[in-house]
């Protein structure tokens, strides 16, 4: 600590003995009056009391006495001030300790106060002690507290009272008791000794700077109170709240001596505005990395936005961590959704732009857009109040015309909408305790390589991890966990979806999600899904199940390897485009590997798919899937087969399928085995120039049978007289009404077994 403590030889004034032009009839400043040669006052060089002393005959209404010497006074320090007094003839007046409190420039502290309590005296003859103390801080015993600008005091006292009488006065005598006040080796400072008032309206910042200062390598107390500080306020020193601080929004609290959540909450007295305030520090000072929770349960009673804790940040890309805690959600209006119905009209020309919007004023930033023609996951991420229109996340496959829309606008624990950019921020180590009353976490509308890893979210209302704009990009999930609030619903009955994605390159990654609506729907491409395990079965002994997995892009560069895909299907569609049907000079569906994952069903239906394909418009087709290493399973119940198109909208044109692996795969419980390319055995037992070879249910999606790779004899081919017949024959494709037979054609009739490869693609 820098609080300087002088000895008190030092502080001592001197006798009176020594002149009494040291003492001062009135403030004691240079140039006051002097006692010296007054006719009222003399010298006793003996009393029985008091040995040497002095004499006054009071004849003012308040009589003073001053020591002339400055007696320095420094933040933290606490000195008491005392004599002993008693009357001896006339009038017996009162007494007081007083004082002249002064600054660095002479002139008087304005404001505080400069007299000690006033002591009657009983009688003639009786010995009095009077005392006082006086130091920077309102502290319990502190009678003249003089706040940090005083450095200097005249100390003496006054008589009061009636005038005509004499007492005699001890020489006075100053004691620093600084100890007193500051115990354990002055390994702390509290911000009373630097002038803190703690009413809730004075600016006590410039007390907490001193404290500060002062603070060494000790510790800083903030003891009972409320103490306003009115801007930016940084403590280097570790800090000790028992009172708590008022701040305007805008003013942020850097604790760098300690930077954790459990001091902010500290400071403000309370979880969500410490958890606010604790964001704004990390996100306003750079020697702020991490935030730790300190493994706290923190209770938020209304939602964490950047707006409230950083008002004016648009922009953020330093790498920022917050950890090691549990954010729960308490039950409150806070977390309502908001829903406004509106008409709009929509032009595919303007793929992302809703025009002509009704009670657009009223549809907030953020908000889910739901209706005819409008895929899944399709958020507002603009308005212009003045134009009537509203951004898209993405477009809508419905084409033009004007339509009515519903915006959800749900509450989530951390919402950072309104920020233009926040890229690498990470949630690491945190459970989400949402209870069904908030959704998660909703990303900025851009950035990249923001991550979750090992954290929980727990029963999310409607969402776990939302974007609503480009901040997808690069994003991390590891090893996370999502459990629904739906858990009890029949699958049919789910809306909730655990995270959505609208840019390319995220990595979902050995993590867990239990019966939502949606596991996650994702449009981008360069997506790496590994080693998850997503669930979406129910209690039903005859349940339908839905899309676990929704991709809407068609050409998506994706791997979905050595997850766990349980009682749901991966689901691939088109549904943001503005344009769905397959104009030419576009990807069509294509760039999906699906490896080495475990696919499980159990009481589900006959019709039931793990792979389905639904295009929203026409002349699509598939030129480029893997599906290859896996394992098909259905329990209790068999199934049809693992793969669909779904026609609900429009079919597929099988005419253009290429490069379509789908092979080594196993089936379990599965009546129809699907390969591609697939092996058939035939055989033609009354010899025929032309065998019409059926290729049924075995290629994938129902596709034609389009080529043949290979044809092999596996028996001798005879005539009809069983004569050998050598020729390489040649085939047909895509024959029959279904597209699903190959002619082998002979020049001659002939019979026997024959083993082909068919295809329903063109290889490349």
């Amino acid at each position: 600590m820098a609080v300087a403590v002088v000895g008190n030889k030092a502080l001592m004034p001197r006798e009176f003995r020594a002149g009494l032009n040291f003492w001062s009839r009135t403030d004691g400043t240079a140039g006051s009056p002097s006692w010296a040669g007054q006719a009222n006052v003399a010298i006793v060089p003996a009393d029985e009391d008091f040995g040497s002393c002095l004499e006054i005959l009071k004849q003012q209404s308040v009589t003073s006495l001053r020591y002339t010497q400055r007696t320095p006074i420094s933040p933290g320090t606490y000195l008491r001030v005392s004599t002993r007094i008693k009357a001896i003839a006339g009038n017996i007046p009162q007494v007081r300790i007083a004082a002249y409190a002064g600054n660095a420039s002479g002139g008087n502290v304005a404001g505080v106060v400069q007299v000690g309590p006033t002591v009657s005296i009983p009688g003639y003859g009786n010995v009095v002690e009077v005392s006082a103390i006086v130091g920077s801080g309102r502290r319990d015993g502190v009678d003249m507290p003089w706040g940090r600008n005083a450095t200097f005091g005249h100390f003496g006292l006054d008589l009061l009272g009636d005038n005509n009488g004499s007492v005699r006065i001890e020489n006075l005598v100053i004691e620093d008791v600084t100890a007193a006040f500051m115990p354990g080796m002055l390994d702390w400072v509290d911000v009373r000794d630097f002038g803190a008032v703690g009413n809730g309206t004075a600016d006590d910042r410039a007390a907490f700077v001193a404290a500060n200062d002062a603070a060494g390598g000790g510790q800083i107390l903030v003891p009972a109170g409320t103490y306003f500080i009115g801007s930016d306020l940084s403590l280097s020193a570790p800090v000790r709240f028992v009172g708590t601080l008022r701040m305007p929004r805008a003013a942020r609290l850097a604790l760098t001596g300690k930077f954790d959540f459990a001091s902010y909450a500290a400071a403000f007295g309370d979880e969500t505005e410490g958890l606010k305030r604790a964001m704004q520090a990390l996100f306003g000072f750079t020697d702020h990395a991490v935030l730790d929770l300190n493994g706290r349960v923190v209770h938020l009673s209304e939602p964490i936005k950047a707006a409230d804790f950083a008002p004016g940040l648009t922009s953020f890309a330093n790498r920022r961590v917050v950890t090691n805690g549990q954010i729960s959600a308490t039950p409150g209006t806070a977390w309502n959704s908001r829903v406004v119905n509106s008409v709009a009209s929509y032009n595919p020309n303007q793929p992302l732009i809703l025009t002509g919007v009704a009670n657009v004023a009223n549809i907030e930033l953020g908000a889910r857009v739901s209706g005819n023609g409008v895929g899944r996951e399709v958020y507002v991420n603009a308005r212009n109040i003045g134009a009537g229109t509203v951004t898209l996340s993405h477009p809508l496959y419905g084409g033009a015309g004007t339509r009515s829309y519903t915006f959800t606008r749900d509450r989530y624990a951390f919402d950072f909408s309104d920020m233009e950019h926040l890229s690498r921020f990470n949630f690491d180590d945190v459970e989400f305790l949402l209870e069904g009353n908030a959704s998660g976490v909703m990303l900025a509308m851009t950035g990249s390589m923001n991550c979750f890893r090992d954290c929980y979210f727990t029963r999310p209302k409607d969402r776990g991890i939302t974007s609503i704009g480009t901040a997808c990009q690069g994003m991390l999930v590891d090893r996370c966990e999502f459990l629904s609030d739906e858990m009890g619903d029949l699958a049919q009955n789910r809306k909730s979806v655990a995270l959505n994605v609208n840019n390319n390159d995220t990595k979902i990654r050995h993590s867990r999600f239990v019966r939502f609506g949606h596991f996650a729907v994702m449009n981008g491409g360069g997506h790496m899904i590994e080693g998850n395990h997503w669930f979406q079965g129910d209690t039903s002994q005859n349940g339908v199940r839905f899309g676990g997995l929704v991709l809407t892009q068609t050409n998506v560069q994706t791997t979905i390897t050595g997850n766990y895909i349980d009682n749901c299907s991966i689901e691939w569609t088109n549904e943001h485009d503005p344009k769905p049907n397959f104009e030419g000079e576009e990807y069509s569906f294509g760039g999906l590997t699906i490896t080495g994952n475990t696919f499980l069903a159990s009481d589900t239906t006959l019709g039931f798919n793990w792979l389905v394909v639904k295009p929203f418009g026409t002349g699509h087709f598939i030129h480029g899937l893997a599906v290859m290493g896996n394992v098909f399973k259905s329990l209790n119940k068999k199934i049809n087969r693992v793969d669909r198109v779904d026609t609900t909208i429009a079919g597929m044109d099988y005419t253009r399928m290429r490069n379509i692996q789908f092979q080594g795969n196993m089936f379990n419980g599965v009546l129809t085995y699907v390969a591609n390319p697939v092996d058939i055995k035939f055989s033609q037992a009354t010899a025929a120039n032309r065998w019409m070879v059926p290729v049924d249910v075995a290629l994938p999606f129902d596709g034609w049978a389009r080529n043949v790779e290979a044809l092999v004899a596996t028996s001798q081919i005879s005539n009809a007289a069983n004569g050998r017949i050598s020729e390489m024959p040649w085939v047909q494709t895509s024959l029959g009404s279904n597209r699903k037979q190959v002619a082998v054609n002979w020049s001659a009739p002939a019979r026997g077994e024959i083993s082909m490869r068919v295809r329903m693609d063109s290889p490349d």
